[in-house]
């Protein structure tokens, strides 16, 4: 983070809070925030969860699992990605050591 940070006021099921941001992720902060209001709003909405602390538990444990699905996949695609990048330099290899 730079040294000049920023206060940011981003609201979030009609609660206006302050956070301290770098400039550069003010963007990032404001979308983040937009989305986890949108969240909690369709978990208040649905009607299964009451109360503003079990909304954010419930929607903070979805985005974890959004997240971590994500990064499986990441991890999966990274490594096929790798597995390629091998395989074709071992016939690159062997093209160029046997003309």
């Amino acid at each position: 983070m730079s040294a000049n940070i920023v206060p940011v006021s981003i609201t979030i099921m009609g609660k206006e809070y302050k956070i301290a941001c770098d400039p550069d992720e003010k963007d990032e902060l404001i979308s983040s925030a937009l989305h986890l209001d949108e969240q909690m709003r369709k978990i208040r909405d649905s009607g299964k969860v009451t109360g503003p602390d079990r909304i954010a538990v419930m929607a903070a444990l979805n985005l974890a699992h959004e997240l971590k699905v994500v990064k499986n996949h990441n991890a999966i695609l990274s490594q096929r990605l790798k597995d390629s990048l091998v395989n074709m330099t071992q016939k690159i290899e062997n093209i160029l050591d046997n003309p």
